[in-house]
């Protein structure tokens, strides 16, 4: 008679673009948000002007199944966490800003920790599928969704209302499709509303600063645009 043997695959399979194992991805993933309100702000540098530090408004903050907490932000074509910033053309992570009183942090705030603590303790869901949205908050920077489906030769600007967080640990940026609105103003939750990676068209998120610019013909908005162009 055969032994019963108890083998934990999930310790075996790697992703092969983080190099995490399955139960290390499940560890890393967002399980709950709090949005920030405090107009703070992540530092950076790039490697274009060496001499400067830029700053760019923290999205919300995010925390894993571990523990872990980081601010994230819009940048390029996904959200990612502040740290984890790390391309040496576009930008390195240098640190938290709070310009309300001018004071630069390392780590993240203890008020938001706390939030995040009392919050994931309170909401405890019991999900069905990795897709099943868990929570949703308003988008309050002002990101903007550059859509193209002619390589560039015209773009299209749409306003992201608000981020659902699924249960699998991933972020979506929600758009309003007009043809579906029946009512106004569109808010987090709106039937009309729709994930923006699942248009074919989306390319790059930008801060309502450059979607203004770009809807201004601003010539170093529009030289930015030809420049992520080129990368892709």
């Amino acid at each position: 008679m055969g032994a019963t043997l108890d083998v934990d695959f999930s310790s075996n399979v790697v992703d092969i673009f983080s190099g995490d194992t399955w139960s290390e991805k499940q560890q890393k993933r967002f399980i709950r948000l709090a949005p920030e309100i405090d107009g703070m702000e992540m530092l950076y540098i790039n490697e274009q002007n060496p001499n400067k530090i830029f700053t760019l408004k923290i999205l919300c903050w995010g925390l894993r199944e571990n523990g872990e907490i980081d601010g994230l932000v819009p940048w390029l074509d996904k959200i990612v966490p502040c740290t984890e910033i790390d391309d040496p053309l576009q930008g390195s992570w240098q640190g938290y800003f709070d310009p309300g009183i001018e004071q630069i942090y390392f780590e993240p705030p203890e008020h938001k920790i706390a939030e995040l603590d009392a919050a994931a303790e309170y909401y405890q869901y019991e999900c069905d599928s990795d897709d099943e949205v868990v929570q949703e908050i308003s988008d309050n920077i002002g990101t903007h969704a550059v859509l193209s489906g002619d390589e560039f030769q015209s773009i299209t600007l749409a306003e992201v209302v608000s981020w659902r967080l699924k249960n699998n640990g991933e972020l979506s940026a929600m758009l309003i499709d007009e043809k579906l609105v029946a009512t106004t103003p569109v808010l987090p939750g709106d039937p009309c509303l729709f994930c923006a990676d699942e248009r074919g068209d989306f390319q790059y998120y930008f801060q309502h600063h450059i979607a203004n610019k770009l809807k201004e013909k601003d010539p170093e908005a529009i030289a930015a645009i030809a420049n992520l162009m080129d990368r892709g």
